[in-house]
């Protein structure tokens, strides 16, 4: 349902992966104030809201479907050294929240199997540990998504300006603030930030780090 006035506004990504003896499948969504904004079937990415113009969108849904076969192949590779008979699902659900009072909030979170994994903290574009114990898989996503700008501060930035910008532009249009100029949104869905999360994960676990 969309927002009511006193409810904050909303930009909010899921996106799941699903690995299964080599073979991975993705699907997630997309919603701007409680309308579906972007679909992912497979390796198929659509802009049901007109966000970005045809050729800039053209682009990004090449890059996703280059990145979802990028992803692919490597389960298919490292399944094919260490098989995996048993499924694993990935989880990643980010977004932000803009207030009546102007304030925002951004988060990134992802679970594993079903239980929280990772978390995003993002004021200090770090990355957190919430699986229970020190496991192995945990501690390996961790290191690998802290030392790449893509999932630090690339990311710190998308969720931080980016999709507050979207936001901003959304509540200009509806009048729930006042209203502001803004720059051309750039939407980072998927792109870089599901990236190297999902190889982090998806060739460690593929070569059997599952305990």
């Amino acid at each position: 349902c969309p927002a009511s006035l006193a409810a904050p506004l909303a930009f909010t990504m899921l996106q799941r992966t699903r690995v299964f003896k080599g073979s991975s499948y993705f699907w997630g969504n997309a919603s701007l104030d409680g309308q579906l904004s972007h679909l992912l079937e497979g390796f198929n990415v659509t802009q049901v809201l007109p966000l970005e113009p045809p050729d800039t969108w053209t682009r990004r849904q090449q890059d996703v479907t280059t990145y979802l076969h990028y992803f692919g192949g490597l389960v298919k590779l490292f399944n094919k050294e260490r098989p995996m008979n048993y499924t694993q699902s990935v989880s990643c659900h980010l977004g932000c929240l803009l207030f009546p009072n102007g304030t925002a909030h951004s988060f990134y979170e992802v679970t594993l199997n079903g239980t929280a994994f990772l978390s995003f903290h993002v004021p200090n574009a770090t990355w957190v540990r919430r699986w229970p114990g020190r496991d192995e898989v945990a501690a390996f996503a961790e290191r690998e998504l802290m030392k790449y700008p893509t999932t630090t501060q690339d990311l710190q930035h998308f969720l931080n300006t980016t999709c507050v910008d979207i936001l901003q532009v959304q509540s200009a249009r509806t009048g729930k603030q006042s209203s502001r100029s803004h720059v051309p949104l750039v939407l980072g869905l998927i792109l870089g930030t599901f990236a190297l999360l999902g190889m982090a994960v998806g060739i460690f676990l593929c070569r059997g780090g599952s305990s």
